[in-house]
């Protein structure tokens, strides 16, 4: 299983959009076989940045969801479009 944090910064202007942005993202990829998780959170005393804990079964199953038309629509036409700061953390389980 691999795991990471995938932690994306925006204007307050764009809140509402984003939200729903994650929203119809994060409902479609926990459809993904591969997924095992897929959360996204606002991070607390910084309501413009997301940090999205993502968990998939192998690398095979995160490039399929970086290849679904949902992520090139919500993901790279959406969120990458209106981000200021975009940052990425794998992850390693200790147990």
């Amino acid at each position: 299983m691999i795991s990471f944090t995938v932690r994306l910064t925006f204007r307050s202007d764009d809140r509402k959009e984003i939200h729903e942005i994650l929203r119809e993202l994060t409902r479609l990829s926990r459809q993904e076989p591969g997924c095992v998780t897929y959360i996204p959170h606002v991070v607390e005393g910084e309501p413009d940045t997301i940090l999205i804990y993502e968990q998939y079964r192998d690398e095979a199953a995160a490039e399929a969801h970086r290849a679904t038309a949902h992520f090139a629509k919500y993901a790279v036409g959406g969120l990458y479009q209106k981000m200021l700061l975009r940052s990425v953390e794998d992850l390693t389980a200790i147990a």
